[in-house]
């Protein structure tokens, strides 16, 4: 309970840490918000390009499925990435100020949330344009982004702390996340993975959020609820773990920064 109490209690410098965290981005760039748009378009036109001609995809809509799968896996990876080195990066004001230390690793996800959605709309445009259209399972989508968002605050708490203490972790990270996409069925069918290597997929929650958001876009049916369910289960269970780690670590922040 007192973590909550602690971010209901220092709730508008939550709030001001997000705005400054989603304004400052893209601040000093000349396209500012529109970086937003054009990293995930160059990066699924390099995958829509490469991909078919390696693996000879027949997947009707490549594009858009890629699209689907690539964009939540950017606020994904993204987030991780950020939180990582948050503790580290707000290190001069740690020493000098009192206040939940919890509070970076979230601001940095929830700012990760707020782009992931303006991101969203290039998800809407590809189905739209491709002429699959919006279903009325896209009401699922706030479902899934908070199960991905509540994942992503338990890893973020893990990595965030450790770091301050081995600042390595954030290299280890980097490389993790790479093996974790091609494990993640982003640019491929998890159908298309022989049965051997199928417990890759089976145990990597992001597998059910990447297709939650496919199904309710791409496929146009319902998300696998009890596959969504367990894995916000397991979500919930990592952010307990995160904040007892977290909170555990945070006695000698100031110390070690």
């Amino acid at each position: 309970m007192s973590f909550f109490k602690g971010l209901y209690e220092y709730r508008e410098l939550l709030k001001t840490s997000i705005k400054k965290d989603v304004r400052g981005k893209y601040k000093n760039s000349v396209l500012g918000i529109i970086w937003s748009f054009l990293n995930p378009l160059l990066q699924i036109a390099v995958y829509a390009l490469v991909f078919p001609l390696i693996m000879r995809s027949n997947i009707p809509n490549y594009v858009v499925f890629v699209c689907c799968g690539l964009i939540p896996w950017n606020f994904f990876s993204s987030g991780i990435s950020r939180s990582s080195f948050t503790m580290v990066e707000n290190g001069n004001i740690i020493k000098k100020v009192y206040f939940p230390r919890e509070i970076l690793p979230i601001s940095v996800i929830t700012s990760e949330a707020v782009n992931f959605v303006i991101s969203t709309i290039i998800i809407l445009a590809f189905v739209c344009g491709y002429g699959i259209g919006i279903s009325k399972y896209v009401i699922f989508y706030p479902v899934i982004l908070f199960i991905q968002y509540i994942l992503l605050i338990g890893i973020s708490l893990i990595v965030s702390s450790i770091t301050v203490y081995f600042r390595d972790l954030q290299h280890f990270i980097g490389i993790l996340l790479q093996l974790l996409f091609y494990a993640t069925p982003i640019v491929y069918a998890s159908e298309t993975i022989p049965a051997n290597f199928q417990w890759i997929l089976k145990y990597n929650p992001m597998t059910y959020i990447i297709e939650g958001y496919r199904n309710i876009f791409y496929y146009q049916t319902m998300p696998d609820i009890k596959s969504l369910l367990v894995v916000l289960v397991g979500s919930i269970a990592l952010c307990v773990v995160g904040y007892l780690i977290f909170y555990r670590l945070q006695k000698k922040f100031a110390e070690e920064l």
